[in-house]
């Protein structure tokens, strides 16, 4: 029987380090929350926006301290159903200030999204405070038939939760649906309810218990432009010669009712409520300094748009080349160029690029999968990313041109579920060597010298194998 070697004090030591260390990176990475029975929601008005291809839920909170302590956070949750939908979440508090969330869980709701939501001031006991949250959902909308003609209208089902999903008590509660049209084909009627036009009241109900579920089913016209971006590539290239490139490669579908039976151009054409649930042109949104604007497919550029030049933006007005019905896709490439001064600062060799993670691409949009990449000037080092959003950091890569012998760092990430809300700033850091600025036109003068040397030297080189010879006249 072999004996167990005892271990050193050193080695006992060290072990117990890792073994305290492992424990508290496993708990930072994996948030875990408990429901207060000390909170509850005094009052929520809630608004469910469903007249575009987006749910936009926007609820306005009331939260009261019945304990005895201060309150410095409070949980939202998402229903089940409804969990992998959530594209966005945001909250403010009374003075329109964000407020930090962070995702979390508790224990015994494994199947419930959460997020912890930090008050900028505790709410003290008896009190109450305010904040509006705003919540996004894609693809909870579903076409119903699935299948329309060409003159037919879409009609959609919304399946929702007609009580706002809390880990509190809500002592009374109301929720307006807006629908934004007067062809409403059927819609749960649970009293007190109003119907209006373009919109259904809902409420008020008195003290509903944590986590209550009640179908809310709502089936009606909507014949906005069901567009899903099913993947984006956003290219930006930074030059220290004072111009920043950037080009998006785009795929974009149709994502609502198919068309059944066969397409018409002539009567698409002649009669225009033909094809009211497809899509014929959406505007695009640049930065206002954008220029060489480019929009093209794999036939060539597309000349169908129109481009306007704003205050505070450019605005595209694309149409594809042919109209876009349910199942029907689209892929082009949209590039321009912007002024590095409004986006790249710097001081010595340190710099910073702030721009945006994505652009606006057409109203309400849905955006299954971004991929943003940045090329830097060759020789930058040190690059640090600060993003204001969770994203997926992809391997960092080499992207050769001309005149380049290392490569120019790219750094690229990824992010599934993206919406308008998504189009904020991210905030690059690097630094470069403002000397290898002269290595581009070195390069070029040392090139063009050595070429007009050879040029010298075949010249004068003699590689005739007789001589000529010379007759002297006697």
């Amino acid at each position: 029987m072999s004996k167990i070697k005892m271990l050193p004090a050193m080695d006992k030591l060290r072990f117990s380090f890792i073994f305290l260390l492992f424990i508290v990176i496993k708990c930072e990475s994996i948030s875990v929350d408990t429901i207060s029975s000390d909170i509850r929601f005094k009052n929520v008005d809630r608004t469910i926006d469903i007249s575009s291809q987006l749910v936009k839920i926007t609820s306005k909170l009331t939260l009261e301290n019945t304990g005895g302590t201060p309150v410095k956070n409070f949980l939202l949750a998402i229903e089940e159903f409804a969990k992998n939908n959530v594209a966005f979440v945001g909250a403010k508090d009374s003075s329109s200030k964000d407020l930090r969330l962070v995702e979390t869980t508790v224990k015994g709701h494994d199947q419930v999204r959460f997020w912890r939501v930090d008050l900028k001031d505790s709410v003290n006991a008896g009190s109450t405070a305010t904040v509006t949250v705003e919540t996004v959902l894609t693809k909870a909308l579903q076409p119903y038939p699935t299948a329309i003609t060409q003159q037919e209208d879409q009609l959609v089902k919304f399946n929702g939760n007609l009580y706002t999903y809390s880990p509190y008590l809500v002592a009374s509660q109301k929720t307006n649906v807006i629908v934004n049209t007067k062809s409403v084909e059927s819609f749960s009627k649970v009293k007190p309810f109003s119907q209006q036009d373009g919109a259904i009241q809902y409420g008020p109900y008195p003290n509903t218990k944590p986590f209550s579920e009640k179908e809310l089913v709502i089936h009606y016209r909507n014949n906005s432009p069901f567009l899903t971006v099913t993947r984006v590539e956003r290219l930006i290239e930074v030059s220290h010669w004072g111009n920043i490139a950037v080009e998006e490669v785009i795929e974009i579908e149709h994502s609502g009712a198919k068309l059944k039976g066969p397409f018409s151009r002539y009567d698409y054409q002649q009669d225009h409520h033909s094809g009211p649930a497809s899509v014929r042109s959406y505007k695009t949104l640049l930065p206002a300094s954008a220029s060489d604007v480019y929009y093209r497919d794999t036939n060539g550029n597309i000349s169908t748009s129109n481009m306007k030049v704003k205050k505070d933006s450019v605005e595209l007005d694309l149409r594809p080349r042919y109209p876009l019905f349910g199942g029907w896709r689209t892929h082009y490439t949209l590039g321009y160029n912007v002024p590095s001064y409004e986006y790249l600062y710097h001081t010595g060799n340190d710099y910073l690029l702030k721009m945006r993670i994505i652009d606006h691409i057409f109203d309400d949009m849905q955006v299954d999968e971004l991929v943003t990449k940045i090329i830097l000037p060759e020789g930058s080092t040190s690059v640090k990313v600060n993003l204001p959003y969770a994203v997926t950091r992809l391997p960092d890569s080499l992207h050769y041109t001309y005149l380049d012998t290392k490569g120019r760092p790219v750094i690229s990430f990824t992010k599934k579920n993206v919406v308008e809300n998504h189009i904020q700033d991210f905030q690059l850091r690097y630094t470069f060597p403002r000397l290898l600025m002269l290595q581009e036109p070195l390069l070029v003068v040392g090139f063009l010298y050595a070429l007009f040397l050879c040029v010298i030297i075949y010249v004068r080189l003699d590689f005739s194998i007789h001589k000529a010879e010379h007759h002297h006249k006697d």
